[in-house]
This record gives C-alpha cells, structure tokens and sequence, in this order.
C-alpha cells in the first residue's frame, strides 16, 4: 500500500510522526506493507520550490493509494501573493485528485464528555457523527456568478446548481460509509424551497433503492441545525450540499467540545482519498511538544477504513485512542480535573502502548 505523506507546516512535522509510528506499528501487527514517501505542501513548499504544490507533489499523490496531510499555513506566509498562500496547496491537491466527497466524523469519546457544550442528559446518550458533504459543486461553483449594478444598486449573485451524477456519487459514497457504521442516512436538504433540493432528494430515494439495508430519512437544513445540538444521538450519516455540509460539519464538530480529536477524510472516485485532522496548523505551540496528535491518528484509522477497507486495523487503532484517554492522559487542548498534562511526544507513545 503506498503513501503520500505531506507533514506541511507548524505542528503538522510533529503530528504526523506520531501517526506514521502507529502506522508502523499496525503494520508490524497486521503484516502489511505501507511504501511512504514524504512530499512538499503549503509554506515549506513555497520556501523550497516558490508554489505550494509543487509538479512532483502532485504526481506522487497520483501514484499512490492514499494521501495524509498534516497542516499548512502560518503568520510566516501570510503577507504574500494570495494566489500562492500555503492554503492553495490545500485546495490544489484537492482540485487535482478529483476528490469530491468530504467525511467529517463527529464522535465523543466518554472519557472527554465534560468538555462537550451540551447538556449532561444529551452528552449520555452518545455523539457519533459522520458528515458526508459534498465538494466540488453547489453555490461555491455555480455559474453564472457574480456582481453587478442595477437601477444604480450594487447587486451580488451566485448560483446552487447540482447535476444528477454529482447527487449520485455523494449519495453512494454516504451509502457506502453508512454500512461501516450503523446503516442510517440523512439526507439534508430544502426541497420545501429550493428546486435543487427537489431534485437532490428525488436521486438520493432513487441510489437508496440499492441499499435496502440501509435506512433513509430527510431534514431540513434549518431542522437538522436544531437537531444536532437538540440530539445529536439520532443521526448516524448525514450527506448534504457543498453549502449545507460546510456549516453543519462545523457545527457537528464543535458540540464535541475539541477540534484536536476530529479527524476527516476527502474521497473521490478512481484517485486517492486525502486524509487530515481537521485543526490547523497552529503555529503558536509548534514544536514546542504541546499538539495533540491524536486527529492525525485517528485520521489514518480513517485511510485504513476507507482506503484500504481494513476496519479491524482501524478499530484497533480507535481502541487505543480511547484506552489512552482512559488512562487519564490529556494534551492541554483537551485538559481537564483529574487528568495527566502530556505532550505530543508521550500522547503518541502511550498510544502506540495500548495497541
């Protein structure tokens, strides 16, 4: 199984080294083979070629079955040329890799429950959330788009327009990951309203005729928003628009109480799926031995359920995560009464301990 690794900026060289030892390690343990190779992305790209994604970045995560990527960006870049900002190494790999579906899990671990925002009699009933959004197209893309001025008033317009092929292939993708979990769809959209929604929910019914084994419900934008921080416990996968994913993954990935322990994945069809924590590149505490590296582990958990569909190696891996969290060991993100101040450094070796 070859690898594209790509640590890129601030804390993402620490992390990363962290997850490439349970990797190592879950090799060892499962007899596989994983061929890493390391390449450029984001500001150490632009310090050494002078573009964020280099040419042979591209064509290495080309070559590979999978993709992980630490973090990009800092204050170090941040008065240069937008058009090569270390975030559009980010969006470039993306738009390279075709990757059009974006899995944005949400899951509590019981041992961080106080950090969660929501009330302890929802905390108890369990979050684990899986977002499916969509991508590449919607209002972000439509065309036509633009600005004008009209009777001497200045006008702004964008377009949310789907193609049934990108409906379907989203559709399937949050089918497919349903069947990994508990086999539960909702599809969010506003058909009450929007005649893209109408046509969004028509093929979302029809791909659900091939999973029968999966059940599918609807919501409302405005509805699900409510429901998430009402009962976050009802939903299994949700799969929306590129607009709708975008806030409702925020929302779903903040009532954890932590984006230093979420994890994502971004799919497309035939290439390789990228696979990321969801933080930044904080460059306040990089290499300082304070990140939280447990996103970047539970990020290639993620690659080996998706990618290379092996869920027992993935479930090893989530075990050890939550039996170090058990053990009372916290990065100062995820700090709490009671708990074992750690650094990056002895967080990834405990967990490498526990699998």
């Amino acid at each position: 199984m070859k690898i594209c690794v790509m640590p890129g900026d601030g804390i993402g060289p620490e992390i990363m080294k962290q997850g490439l030892k349970v990797l190592e390690v879950i090799g060892e343990k499962f007899n596989h083979s994983f061929d890493v190779t390391e390449a450029l992305i984001g500001g150490v790209a632009i310090d050494e070629t002078g573009v964020p994604l280099p040419d042979t970045t591209v064509a290495i995560c080309k070559d590979s079955d999978a993709v992980l990527l630490g973090a990009v960006g800092g204050p170090k870049w941040d008065t240069i040329d937008p058009s090569i900002r270390p975030e559009r190494g980010l969006l470039g790999i993306r738009k390279e890799l075709a990757l059009f579906a974006n899995l944005r899990p949400a899951s509590l671990f019981p041992q961080l429950k106080d950090a969660c925002f929501l009330r302890p009699d929802i905390v108890d009933k369990g979050i684990d959330v899986m977002v499916v959004r969509e991508l590449t197209g919607g209002i972000y893309f439509g065309e036509p788009r633009g600005t004008t001025v009209e009777n001497g008033e200045r006008v702004g317009f964008n377009t949310m327009i789907y193609r049934e092929h990108e409906i379907k292939r989203i559709a399937i993708v949050a089918f497919e990951a349903a069947r990994k979990r508990d086999k539960r769809v909702c599809s969010v959209d506003k058909a009450n309203v929007l005649d893209v929604s109408r046509v969004w929910r028509e093929i979302v019914i029809e791909v659900a005729a091939d999973y029968p084994d999966v059940e599918l419900t609807h919501m409302y934008v405005d509805n699900a928003a409510m429901q998430l921080v009402r009962d976050p416990s009802q939903f299994d996968v949700i799969v929306t628009g590129n607009l709708f994913g975008d806030i409702l993954s925020d929302e779903a990935a903040v009532i954890t109480g932590s984006i230093g322990m979420l994890p994502s994945a971004s799919l497309g069809e035939n290439n390789p799926g990228l696979f990321e924590p969801i933080h930044g590149s904080a460059p306040d505490i990089a290499g300082h031995d304070k990140a939280n590296p447990l996103a970047t582990i539970l990020s290639i958990a993620m690659m080996l359920r998706y990618s290379f569909d092996l869920t027992v190696e993935a479930e090893c891996i989530e075990a050890a995560v939550e039996k170090t969290l058990s053990q009372g060991l916290r990065t100062g993100d995820i700090m709490d009464e009671g708990g074992k101040l750690v650094g990056c450094i002895e967080m990834g070796e405990a967990v490498l301990a526990n699998i």
